[in-house]
């Protein structure tokens, strides 16, 4: 695991951090993560596209959610970056002008990568089922899977695990089917 940067963190610890970095709080460690290789930046990037069209803007689809890119979210003291997170349309009927969401969405997916791994299992994943985000998936490019999980009773059940390049149905986006291939580099 990624070992915390610096405890009991501030906001103001965090936006010290370098650009180049992806900075979060998490049970008040500061946490510094390098930019995605592009494997993970190319599949969160296909996925969030592949989504979008079909539940952002209707498009052969049921729209009614709004998709964004590593929000920035505010928990209480904790702040997540997500790869890419969604909220359904009638919680969040606009979405606002601001920095950060305070706002749980009502899906996340975090790709995996070696080096945050851990935090995303662990310390994120916890996070997120106490906020009561409803849906998670968890996208692994080199192991070309994709995990999807469900919130009940304020813990997570693992739903699928999907593997290779088959098309796919998962909650909560199972109006549609999605082509795994296209989230993997050739």
């Amino acid at each position: 695991m990624s070992r915390p940067l610096k405890k009991n963190a501030t906001y103001a610890d965090l936006c010290a951090v370098p650009e180049n970095f992806v900075a979060e709080i998490l049970g008040g460690e500061l946490y510094a993560s390098p930019r995605p290789a592009s494997p993970h930046s190319f599949a969160g990037s296909v996925l969030g596209a592949k989504l979008m069209s079909p539940f952002q803007f209707g498009e052969n689809g049921p729209g009614g959610w709004w998709f964004l890119d590593e929000p920035e979210l505010h928990f209480g003291a904790d702040v997540l970056v997500p790869d890419v997170a969604a909220w359904r349309r009638e919680r969040m009927p606009v979405v606002p002008s601001v920095a950060y969401f305070t706002l749980a969405p009502d899906w996340v997916c975090e790709v995996i990568s070696p080096s945050t791994e851990r935090i995303d299992r662990q310390k994120k994943q916890a996070i997120y089922a106490r906020e009561g985000v409803r849906h998670l998936w968890f996208v692994d490019p080199l192991r070309q899977t994709l995990e999807v999980f469900s919130l009940e009773s304020a813990r997570w059940s693992l739903l699928a695990v999907h593997e290779g390049t088959k098309s796919v149905r998962a909650e909560p986006f199972d109006a549609v089917e999605l082509a795994l291939s296209d989230l993997w580099f050739e």
